[in-house]
């Protein structure tokens, strides 16, 4: 058994116990036992049905991006799962100012920020107090990020990502894809898995999609490393993120085979430890170039003790269906910018 397979053996018994969980959570709203309350602005919803590694937070910017194009003020509303501000509450940006770090934040709503600056970044498990400060600094629609499984709040468009090769480890069972208002599939060679829930879901909007590698760009100088400057290279990577192998497979489709792969937990926080640990594999294999994701990246980039290191980090993005943003904007009610087609 490898370590992948292994994974999925120990994270199933959680799984069944976390479906339970959810499906008395549902029933409970579903019978009105608890209503959800309504947010003061329009609420996009984007979540899944597996633990992690489905593409969500890039869900996140796209559309971010995408609404920035149109007459809408987004701002994004997070968990800002492991940050001080999950409990308590913040605001990471106004759209204009980032004024906290990814320590108060998360690590996955400071990478929206750096990324999508006009956007208002606003943290904390109440998402419902989140959307009424969003209103106050004058945003006027919300994206709520990893929400599907979050009752407390109406949400007026319910997006759900589906990786069809996910069939063990999940947070619900399919049934659950009936709440959703549209569905993104993840392409993976199967044709036939669109038509089935197309079949299955005749009410719902189901769209594809797939990931996109951008390159490899410097930690420290945000620069693109050619693709030619890889041949005959010694790559180590690391990653503290919940699908490593995702990862590692991105890198293989670009010709990327490391000679060592560091696996930490997801939102891991790069304490002197680790640093320790990269630094000493960098150099026992004597690579030429690190390479580690985005999400960790904006972990890395205070460390000094990394900065003499060839450290890169690999950039994605979603190339989606061209008729999704047809259909979001019918739901909204607006005409989004036709040059937009399905990219940004």
């Amino acid at each position: 058994m490898n370590s992948p397979e292994r994974m999925r053996f120990l994270l199933y018994p959680i799984s069944l116990i976390y479906r339970f969980n959810c499906l008395l959570i549902n029933l409970l709203y579903r019978w009105r036992f608890f209503k959800p309350k309504k947010s003061p602005l329009p609420v996009i919803s984007i979540g899944n049905i597996s633990f992690g590694g489905s593409e969500k937070t890039p869900l996140a910017k796209h559309i971010l991006s995408a609404l920035l194009k149109t007459s809408y003020k987004p701002a994004l509303v997070a968990r800002g799962y492991r940050g001080k501000w999950e409990r308590s509450g913040g605001m990471l940006s106004n759209g204009r100012i980032i004024s906290g770090s990814w320590q108060e934040s998360g690590d996955e709503p400071f990478m929206i920020a750096r990324s999508i600056t006009e956007a208002g970044i606003f943290i904390g498990k109440d998402r419902l107090s989140g959307c009424r400060k969003a209103k106050e600094f004058g945003f006027d629609i919300v994206v709520l990020d990893d929400a599907f499984q979050y009752h407390p709040l109406e949400k007026d468009i319910n997006i759900l990502m589906y990786d069809p090769k996910e069939k063990i480890i999940l947070r619900e069972t399919r049934s659950s894809i009936g709440r959703s208002h549209a569905i993104l599939i993840k392409k993976n060679g199967d044709k036939q898995i669109k038509s089935s829930l197309q079949n299955k879901f005749p009410q719902i909007q189901s769209y594809s999609y797939s990931v996109v590698n951008k390159g490899l760009y410097s930690i420290f100088t945000k620069q693109l490393l050619p693709p030619a400057e890889l041949d005959n290279k010694t790559v180590l990577l690391f990653s503290g993120i919940a699908r490593p192998q995702r990862f590692k497979t991105s890198l293989k489709k670009l010709g990327i085979n490391p000679v060592k792969f560091l696996k930490f937990p997801d939102h891991h926080p790069y304490p002197p430890k680790s640093i320790k640990k990269i630094k000493k594999n960098y150099l026992s294999f004597q690579a030429d170039i690190i390479i580690t994701t985005e999400k960790d990246m904006i972990k890395l980039t205070s460390i000094k003790e990394l900065e003499p290191l060839p450290l890169y980090y690999l950039k994605i993005d979603l190339k989606i269906e061209n008729t999704f943003y047809t259909w979001l904007w019918s739901r909204l009610d607006k005409k989004g910018d036709k040059n937009l087609n399905g990219t940004v």
